[in-house]
């Protein structure tokens, strides 16, 4: 099969597509024909290493896993032995605990997949895993929002935050975006109901006080993030430098928390039906052909994305 493959650590110049072993389905596993993946942070984080934590995970010298790619949507070629929710020709999407998505083939945890929505298309079905999951997780696990919430997401305009505006509002939040000036009326568009441009006001310096601050970007500091709290409120870093949330960890206290999303079918079933419905919507700026992920991570670690961007197989 073709695949998307890295022999070391590096830019995106280091990715090469080759013809590879196809993987070998477990018992609890399901193989899936992918037709879109998506990239996101935690493939550029694998890809660059620039992070010690990374190579503690990955390999300290080179790759263990050659392949990247975290989100998929595709049919289901095989299933393990022990697998009874999926069956042979089903439309699937999920996430790849151990990434492997920019191929043709990919092996899945049958709990890391549910079944695809008619309504929905794979590129749209592809955006959603990772993204998606880590703007819930925040926002209503860590966050613990509430209808009438102010809530401020910082980085309003990328993959998690563009699902973040719209579940907020699903949640009858009251919401503010962060993003630069030319994301604005991306932002608008999709729910919130203020945006702040970075590149003009400071949102850590202004009077408003808020219930919930999700927090994408980690570009300001936390004593000034907190202050932008409410009594109640509570501070979210969705991710980021492990250097920040040993910080958070030490010094956050109860109203500052930073957390890695994880999987569980039960939550990708609640964005199944939420898709279903009609009430999230991906963001797609642009999809890629699988010989053209180096180009799309290249646009994501730049960091001009607008919502998601899609690899087409």
């Amino acid at each position: 099969m073709k695949a998307i493959v890295y022999a070391t650590y590096g830019s995106p110049d280091v990715l090469e597509l080759r013809e590879v072993e196809p993987p070998v389905c477990g018992k609890n596993d399901v193989l899936v024909r992918v037709h879109a993946a998506s990239v996101g942070a935690g493939d550029w984080h694998l890809l660059t290493a620039t992070w010690f934590a990374v190579r503690l995970y990955q390999g300290l010298v080179r790759p263990k896993r050659p392949i990247l790619g975290h989100d998929v949507s595709g049919t289901v070629e095989a299933v393990g032995s022990a697998v009874t929710r999926f069956a042979v020709g089903d439309q699937v999407f999920g996430a790849s605990e151990n990434a492997g998505c920019f191929a043709e083939l990919v092996r899945v945890p049958a709990t890391g997949l549910v079944h695809k929505p008619d309504n929905v298309t794979h590129e749209q079905a592809a955006a959603v895993p990772a993204s998606a999951l880590a703007a819930l997780h925040g926002l209503r696990d860590k966050g613990r929002i509430r209808a009438g919430h102010k809530v401020l997401i910082n980085g309003a305009s990328g993959g998690v935050g563009t699902f973040a505006v719209q579940l907020a509002k699903f949640y009858g939040a009251e919401v503010t975006g962060v993003c630069s000036t030319s994301k604005l009326d991306l932002v608008l568009s999709i729910g919130a109901d203020h945006v702040i441009d970075y590149r003009h006001e400071d949102f850590t310096q202004r009077d408003e006080r808020y219930d919930l601050v999700l927090d994408n970007v980690g570009n300001r500091p936390l004593a000034d993030c907190r202050r932008t709290l409410t009594p109640d409120g509570i501070y979210v870093a969705v991710s980021g430098a492990p250097t920040r949330a040993l910080w958070i960890a030490l010094f956050g206290g109860q109203r500052a928390v930073s957390f890695i999303s994880q999987s569980k079918p039960e939550d990708l079933e609640d964005l199944r039906e939420l898709l279903e419905a009609g009430q999230l919507t991906p963001v797609i700026e642009r999809t890629y052909p699988l010989a053209e992920v180096a180009d799309a991570l290249r646009r994501l670690g730049a960091g001009q994305a607008r919502g998601k961007l899609v690899i087409r197989v």
